[in-house]
């Protein structure tokens, strides 16, 4: 592996092509070597855009070059275990898209996978790389707005196209799979606890079967509480807020950050406020370094795999209930 981490990449999804592959390329222990398509032409057609070496005709060819060292996986969620699984067996690192799985027992099968072979995996939620997540955390953890009470979070946005693969019910779309989810992992990131007390409210699309709209309350042992809405049909807003005791922590741009801009939280104690400036960075290219370290220097990713099986029982919880009311 020397000091580069070789990736190979299956799928040629958007999110690959426009975030994640480029992230990786400009990043300080990695490049992209292989991209693998069901059809060679879509390969190799995003192999020559961004200069990557080798395109395969098949997933497997991809699994099989002993030359790749470690493989992301942005497949539609339906496909993440199967292939991700796969990954596990041909013994490739992996770092999986985000929802892990269609659900919590899927996402336990695929966790356990790569322990059982001893292989590193983990998951793509890159919003936890960024300085301002790092800010917030130490900002809660010196006790700057008390005792926290209360956090709410959002993150919506409107589908221009009907044949849109979030409105696909058979690859596991939806709002809360797409971007609802999250807002349940900042939840969870920010209160340190897994809660006890889960409800969902949603919108299930007429014709998509998928929940279109949906709110979820969160009770914590603590006694935090939470609660969120995501949607696939509404006007693009991604922020949550904090608020406690002695103040109040909002981030008005809060997952999908662009590289080129700094990003501002604003604080308020009691009646002083405050903005706290983070400094421009690609929160994808930070977590693929991260990856790429845990597999130079042998230790454990960041945040572990065990963490995505959590979210992914939230999420069902919330899908559950939310259904039980239609």
């Amino acid at each position: 592996m020397a000091n580069q981490i070789r990736w190979g990449v299956i799928s040629t999804a958007n999110i690959g092509k426009g975030r994640v592959i480029p992230a990786i390329q400009k990043s300080s222990n990695g490049r992209v070597m292989a991209i693998a398509s069901r059809h060679l032409e879509k390969a190799q057609a995003v192999a020559g855009e961004l200069n990557i070496p080798t395109a395969y005709g098949s997933y497997e060819a991809l699994l099989n070059d002993p030359n790749i060292d470690a493989i992301y996986n942005p497949l539609p969620n339906s496909e993440h275990a199967e292939w991700s699984i796969r990954c596990a067996e041909a013994g490739k690192p992996t770092l999986c898209e985000k929802p892990l799985a269609r659900n919590a027992a899927e996402a336990q099968q695929m966790v356990d996978a790569f322990a059982q072979k001893g292989v590193p995996f983990a998951e793509a939620f890159m919003y936890r790389f960024h300085p301002q997540t790092d800010k917030v955390r130490e900002l809660l953890a010196e006790g700057r707005i008390g005792d926290v009470h209360l956090l709410n979070a959002s993150f919506t946005f409107s589908l221009n196209r009907e044949d849109n693969i979030r409105l696909n019910k058979d690859l596991a779309g939806g709002a809360l799979m797409d971007v609802g989810c999250y807002c349940v992992n900042v939840i969870r990131l920010l209160t340190g606890e897994e809660p006890v007390g889960v409800q969902g409210f949603a919108k299930f699309g007429e014709k998509s079967g998928v929940d279109e709209s949906l709110i979820g309350l969160l009770q914590f042992p603590s006694g935090v509480l939470g609660h969120f809405d995501c949607g696939l049909r509404s006007h693009r807003v991604h922020i949550y807020e904090i608020r406690g005791s002695a103040g109040r922590i909002l981030v008005e741009e809060a997952f999908t950050m662009r590289p080129s801009n700094e990003y501002t939280i604003k604080l308020w104690q009691g009646d002083q406020y405050q903005e706290i400036k983070n400094p421009a960075v690609d929160h994808h290219q930070l977590m693929a370094e991260d990856f790429a370290d845990a597999l130079l220097n042998n230790r454990p990713p960041r945040f572990p795999a065990q963490d995505a099986v959590e979210n992914m029982r939230v999420v069902d919880q919330l899908l559950a209930t939310a259904r039980q009311r239609t």
